[in-house]
């Protein structure tokens, strides 16, 4: 007669990743659909820059909907970039909107097509002189990623020339070391 395991059941971990994400979208659905859906999304972006141009970087950035007390805090990166994203809909259209770096602050208005349901909506919002950098081209990581590939190319090149050329060497040597003997 066999006994049956006592032991509790166990949750697989796929099975414990999706109970979390659904237990996430139902404490925090407002986030989760603020995210995806770009009929719901303001995106407030920018960079913040100091004398000359230069970028200020971990500044706190305040956006904030005045009529309908919506908003968000974030900092700045080392590149002064900055991005804030509100969940507003079509009748917040007009909306004054404050955006407050540091000491500075800016006053804009909600502007985009309601109609259009697909197209990010969003605004730039600098402060500064000297930083008006366009927004939207490729990540900085990118560079950097592209420019360590070619490198490690080149040196994978460089060490299978090497080898090739060692080998070549040791057959030259062996060879001379066989003239060598068969002379003596």
């Amino acid at each position: 007669m066999r006994q049956k395991n006592s032991q509790p059941a166990r949750i697989s971990g796929r099975r414990a990743v999706g109970a979390i994400a659904v237990a996430w979208l139902a404490l925090f659905p407002v986030a989760a659909w603020a995210t995806h859906e770009a009929d719901h999304r303001f995106t407030v972006e920018g960079f913040v820059c100091g004398s000359g141009g230069r970028p200020n970087p971990n500044v706190e950035v305040v956006v904030k909907d005045t009529r309908v007390s919506i908003g968000a805090t974030v900092s700045t990166d080392e590149d002064g970039y900055y991005k804030a994203i509100l969940h507003l809909h079509n009748d917040n259209l007009g909306d004054p909107v404050l955006v407050i770096a540091g000491s500075e602050e800016q006053r804009i208005k909600v502007q985009f097509d309601p109609r259009d349901l697909e197209t990010e909506r969003r605004v730039q919002v600098n402060f500064g002189s000297g930083c008006q950098k366009t927004i939207g081209g490729p990540p900085r990581w990118m560079y950097y990623g592209s420019g360590m590939g070619v490198a490690a190319a080149v040196v994978f090149a460089g060490l299978k020339w090497l080898r090739k050329r060692r080998r070549q060497v040791g057959r030259r040597d062996k060879k001379s070391q066989r003239k060598r003997k068969t002379s003596l």
